[in-house]
């Protein structure tokens, strides 16, 4: 893997992992307070046509499935495990489904728009971690 897309993998990576963790510790707080986390959870009337009553179990997968499986991908991406490009794609699709989900059930938000992108950025990161879009060298002719 390039010095580069490592880099750029690993901080993406990291950087999403962070913001997930926090919005699923910041939805389960407003679950179990019955408060709305200083304006960061959404409107309670989302949930309705969702198999979810309250944003615990919403949070809990926020924080542990899409910021566990991102900060684990930028982990192993920093030290160069041989692991690291399945990690990340496992996190970037992971991140891509969680986002088209939430699109059903919550109206759109620049935000949605914003991690969507984040996760096709990570996809082709991927992409470019495994070689998929080498040069070729053009025979002379």
């Amino acid at each position: 893997m390039k010095r580069w897309t490592r880099i750029t993998l690993t901080v993406v990576t990291g950087a999403v992992g962070v913001t997930a963790v926090a919005g699923g510790l910041a939805l389960i707080v407003a679950a179990v307070t019955a408060s709305d986390a200083g304006g960061v959870a959404p409107d309670r009337s989302y949930l309705g046509g969702s198999p979810f009553t309250s944003y615990i179990v919403p949070g809990i997968i926020l924080a542990v499935v899409v910021g566990g499986t991102h900060i684990l991908a930028s982990i192993l991406t920093g030290r160069e495990a041989a692991a690291a490009p399945f990690a990340a794609a496992v996190a970037a699709f992971g991140l891509l489904i969680w986002i088209f989900v939430q699109m059903m059930f919550i109206p759109f938000s620049p935000l949605q728009a914003a991690y969507f992108l984040v996760g096709l950025a990570e996809v082709g990161l991927v992409l470019l971690a495994l070689g998929l879009f080498r040069r070729r060298a053009v025979a002379a002719s």
